[in-house]
């Protein structure tokens, strides 16, 4: 019985820090996690190719654009 209980704390107490855990990074995101080294949002939609029209993604127009690689 005390093992029991002892294991149903310790799935408790695991699961609150998993969920408290994810809240936190939602609400309070590290700076990281908002913007790649260019300054775009890492969760932009992809935007239309200003030539053909077919979704690319955000980050390969802006290197593009800065003359990175392609």
């Amino acid at each position: 019985m005390p093992g029991r209980l002892l294991m149903r704390a310790a799935i408790a107490l695991s699961t609150a820090v998993v969920v408290l855990g994810l809240a936190y990074v939602y609400v309070w995101p590290p700076a990281g996690v908002r913007l790649s080294r260019e300054g775009v949002p890492l969760l932009a939609p992809p935007v239309a190719h200003p030539l053909t029209g077919e979704p690319i993604p955000l980050q390969e127009l802006v290197r593009h654009y800065k003359g990175g690689r392609s």
